[in-house]
């Protein structure tokens, strides 16, 4: 056990304990405070409102696309900038919106809801969402001075090779797939290590919440997918940079390589941000039905299981490249098979629903909306599993369909769902339930004249990603109600951000617990203060907050004035030690900017690893030379 100096928290009166462990845990004022900090709820904010940033971005790059679709042969947008536009839009969607937000959401509560007071490395954490920070804000700066990505979200290379695609825009495009993985990575390990090792004590593995076992799959799942994609944009940008020819058949490379490693990532991917949103599900319909989820353990062995078998599912993307039948049966198989263990999930919410006293909230609005869309955009992609009418239907607009019912319907339904049930944590304000439920009405049928037509338009043969098509196709009419329901589903969002400013204009009216949740995020303040809880809570069920209607039982034995952390056993999370957790700290920040100059430097040449080797390596040395702790408050 650490030699650990300080008083501890026994012995104390309650508003004393709480004074100075606000003081040893809390952040400091200003500018320096804002850049320092290192508590996993201020940066899981910043993590949540720059994603949601980005989906504006992205839904304005959407937006003009789908004017210039929306009649034949116009001329609103050219060519090229309808390239960036596409490429920008399935970029930020991807890369910078659904896999961030719902990471940020695992940063901001699953410490919260294991009964912590930080998440684990802290310092990594704050370095991550720089570097996420930089990344995104370098791809959309240089969309600005017209040196955007413009070959699409997946960049196929022989397209995105230097010799189809010179200059610097595809350069811009690989640097931030690294920038923004290198910040995934970096929170899957610190949410593994939080589960794993920070929970509080009694909360053995059969009592964890279900959306903290969707987020500990989900970071499982980054640490196995994401290094793919990295591998495949370093190999891209050396083949660009350097002249190497890991893509150029011409000199015994292979061009399908880079399908293989972007798909081997692509497909977990989409399973990498449903995971967490089928975890924020199980949650408000427990809630808001008012009853424990049915099958607690199913969809727990459910969860897993589509972590394990999104791996086998990559080669569906694949099935019009001519790969070898045996391939394509085995892929249409696990493609097919992935279906079970999300209907059990599916069975398992609606018979909690059947079998409790439903509330209709706007969560409960958004989780049951998330449900329809969801098997909607699931019998389409056991269609796509078949090789027949996969290579049918490839490269048209059923595909676009399919993928944005799963995705959307699959993930942003339940992220504002999310959004609405946990804002009184956030914020300490509860969201105008009137303007939400308007919201939910307008996004859902939005949505469904968005992309219910697009597969009519695919199965009349229009192909996806172009930017225009002629008058005598007849697919005008269908387009223009496309672009009508995708100006409704906008409008729906300016409702919610609209919602969302009036809330934090007023003063805190939240109570602590305002749904009656079970979980122990709803036994801290809301908003919870710098050290979450003022004693560490004794976990006895899976739903504490309802077995323990009297008062949760808690632990003592942590220092008042030492920022520190319980760490208990594995399984049964039985306290094992105490850990020191540390303070904030500049050099995170400074680290992401030097990480970020290398990266940027190195586009325009190889030169840039050597020159910034050495404040690079300063820099790190610096963040992780022995420090006696200081008072940062």
């Amino acid at each position: 056990m650490p030699d650990i100096e300080g008083q501890l928290d026994t012995g104390l009166a309650p508003d004393e304990l709480r004074a100075r462990l606000a003081l040893t845990w809390g952040t400091a004022g200003g500018i320096w405070g804002a850049l320092t900090t290192v508590d996993h709820k201020i940066v899981g904010r910043r993590y949540i409102v720059t994603a949601f940033i980005f989906l504006g971005l992205g839904g304005l790059a959407a937006m003009a696309m789908r004017l210039q679709l929306s009649r034949p042969e116009a001329n609103l947008i050219s060519p090229d900038l309808y390239d960036q536009l596409f490429t920008m839009h399935g970029t930020t969607m991807m890369f910078l919106f659904a896999v961030p937000v719902m990471e940020a959401f695992a940063v901001y509560l699953v410490p919260l809801m294991v009964g912590t007071r930080n998440i684990a490395f802290p310092r990594l954490n704050a370095f991550s969402y720089w570097v996420y920070l930089f990344g995104g804000v370098m791809i959309w700066v240089a969309f600005a001075l017209n040196i955007g990505a413009d070959t699409g979200w997946f960049a196929y290379v022989p397209l995105s090779g230097p010799e189809f695609s010179p200059g610097k825009r595809v350069d811009f495009w690989a640097q931030m797939i690294t920038f923004t993985e290198v910040s995934a990575l970096a929170i899957a390990v610190e949410v593994i290590v939080t589960v794993f090792k920070q929970r509080a004590p009694g909360m053995s593995l059969d009592r964890i919440p279900l959306f903290v076992w969707a987020q500990l799959v989900t970071s499982f799942a980054v640490l196995l997918a994401m290094p793919a994609v990295m591998t495949g944009s370093t190999m891209l940008i050396l083949d660009r940079l350097l002249g190497m020819h890991f893509f150029n058949p011409a000199e015994g490379g292979d061009a399908l390589l880079w399908q293989h490693l972007f798909w081997f990532f692509g497909h977990p991917e989409v399973y990498i941000i449903f995971l967490p949103a089928t975890g924020m599900v199980s949650e408000i319909i427990m809630v808001f039905s008012r009853r424990p989820a049915f099958g607690y353990l199913y969809l727990v062995l459910s969860i897993i299981a589509v972590g394990f078998l999104s791996f086998g599912l990559w080669v569906h993307h694949m099935f019009a490249t001519g790969l070898p039948q045996l391939g394509s049966a085995l892929f249409t198989a696990s493609s097919a098979l992935i279906a079970v263990p999300n209907g059990i999930q599916i069975f398992c919410w609606v018979a909690t629903l059947w079998d409790g006293r439903p509330r209709f909230a706007t969560p409960m609005l958004f989780a049951i909306g998330f449900i329809v869309t969801f098997v909607f955009g699931g019998l389409s992609g056991v269609m796509l599993a078949s090789v027949p009418i996969n290579t049918q239907v490839h490269d048209t607009y059923f595909v676009v369909a399919h993928f944005h019912y799963v995705l959307i319907g699959g993930s942003v339904f339940p992220l504002l769902g999310a959004t609405y049930y946990w804002f009184p944590k956030f914020s300490g304000r509860l969201l105008s339930e009137r303007l939400g439920q308007w919201h939910f009405a307008l996004a859902f049928i939005g949505f469904n004249l968005t992309f219910f037509p697009m597969h009519l338009l695919g199965l009349g043969g229009m192909p996806r990603r172009v930017y225009t098509y002629p008058a005598n196709s007849g697919w005008g009419d269908i387009n223009l109600l496309v672009s009508g329901g995708a100006l409704l589903f906008f409008v729906s969002f300016m409702l919610f951000g609209w919602n969302v400013i009036a809330a934090l204009r007023r003063e805190p009216d939240a109570p602590d617990n305002p749904w009656d949740a079970p979980g122990l995020e709803w036994a801290a303040a809301s908003p919870p203060r710098p050290h979450n809880f003022d004693r560490i809570p004794l976990v006895a069920s899976r739903h504490p907050l309802w077995s323990d209607r009297g008062g949760l039982l808690t632990v003592s034995g942590l220092s008042v004035d030492t920022r520190e952390v319980l760490v208990t056993s594995l399984a049964e999370a039985r306290p094992d030690l105490r850990e020191t957790s540390p303070r904030s700290t500049i050099w995170p920040l400074i680290s992401a900017i030097a990480t970020t100059a290398l990266f940027i430097g190195t586009i325009f040449t190889q030169w840039a690893v050597v020159w910034f080797a050495v404040p690079m390596t300063a820099v790190l040395i610096a963040w992780f030379w022995p420090k006696q702790a200081v008072d940062d408050t």
